[in-house]
């Protein structure tokens, strides 16, 4: 079934987006550095892939799941979509991850922690 992968994809990163929005831990937070740093990782992660592919340890498999469109040789349009995603995942994690442990310092009566997220 071509294009299921790109779907989950499309549907886990909007998973993620209702996430953030609701509890503003990234891109709802401080957009203008998400968008940055999104953009960076998933540029980093493009160069990776285009190394990794110029040396032959990346190859594309088959897999009925791709739309078959590749942006270059073993670089399906799939690829960026998915690092996109990577990089906003960890974004959002990480602000969580931050917002537990201000929540946690808190509770307990210390404020080492800090509330602030570096995104």
């Amino acid at each position: 079934m071509p294009g299921l992968y790109l779907a989950a994809l499309l549907l886990s990163l909007a998973g993620v987006a209702l996430t953030d929005a609701r509890l503003k831990l990234a891109a709802w937070r401080h957009p203008g550095r998400t968008i940055v740093a999104v953009l960076l990782g998933t540029v980093f992660f493009l160069i990776w892939d285009a190394v990794g592919i110029a040396t032959g340890v990346f190859v594309k498999g088959d897999s009925p799941l791709l739309l078959g469109i590749d942006l270059a040789p073993h670089l399906p349009l799939e690829e960026p979509i998915f690092l996109l995603f990577l990089c906003y995942l960890a974004l959002v994690l990480h602000g969580a991850a931050t917002r537990l442990r201000a929540h946690r310092a808190a509770r307990r009566g210390d404020g080492a922690a800090g509330g602030e997220s570096a995104v």
